[in-house]
């Protein structure tokens, strides 16, 4: 074996060495690069579930009202309530009833809305119920307009329809604004008789008396008789 044969065995050597380590190097930087993009591309991905995350959490914010209840209950004043509440919620949360609450002319199960106000009456103010609405009637003209000075904060606002259901006083349903949930409140009045009201009053329009409602299909003078207590228009 010659000395140039072994100087050229020895480069060859070297040379595959070189080629190997380049091999083994490439392979590390590759496997480098690709761990920092996946990295990457998780720390992308974490941030946009996070804000999605963030995005739906601000969608279902729950939603809350201010409510006014007054008359019989053990500590009438102004609740905070969330969306969904009930009355009987309201009136609960004001210490409940007291011993001469009346509760027949209330419905008990409707939904509040902001701004609404409940006043819960005595069995005596129930008994003389047209004398107390009378009263009523007369003292929020008088709130509506003193001395020449508007308050809009008066309970019969001239901008508010109190015979809608953002306000529960007399505890009777409007034929004119009560909606099929409101209208099928009414004993005797299902779903079929309710869109017949709302119907009627499309298309003729509003009622102009209580007795009228007699004029829309299926309510005859037994029905009327049952609800005429509990309606107005």
């Amino acid at each position: 074996m010659t000395f140039t044969y072994r100087h050229k065995k020895e480069i060859i050597l070297v040379c595959l060495g070189l080629v190997l380590l380049l091999v083994i190097g490439s392979i590390f930087l590759y496997k480098s690069y690709n761990t920092k993009d996946k990295e990457e591309e998780n720390i992308v991905l974490n941030a946009k579930k996070t804000t999605k995350k963030n995005e739906e959490e601000d969608a279902t914010e729950d939603v809350y009202y201010q409510v006014d209840i007054k008359g019989e209950v053990i500590n009438p004043g102004i609740y905070t309530v969330k969306e969904g509440s009930r009355v009987i919620d309201v009136i609960r949360l004001a210490g409940d009833l007291t011993e001469n609450a009346d509760t027949s002319v209330l419905n008990l199960s409707k939904k509040v809305k902001d701004e609404m106000v409940i006043i819960v009456y005595s069995y005596q103010e129930v008994e003389n119920f047209t004398e107390t609405l009378e009263k009523e009637e007369i003292e929020q003209e008088a709130c509506l307009n003193q001395n020449g000075i508007e308050n809009n904060a008066c309970i019969k606002d001239s901008d508010v329809d109190t015979n809608s259901s953002s306000v529960v006083i007399s505890g009777k349903v409007s034929l004119n604004t009560a909606t099929i949930d409101e209208l099928m409140t009414l004993p005797g009045i299902g779903e079929a008789k309710a869109e017949a009201i709302i119907k009627y009053r499309e298309e003729v329009g509003a009622f102009q008396s209580i007795e009228e409602l007699k004029e829309v299909s299926g309510i005859g003078d037994a029905i009327f008789d049952q609800i005429k207590e509990n309606i107005t228009i």
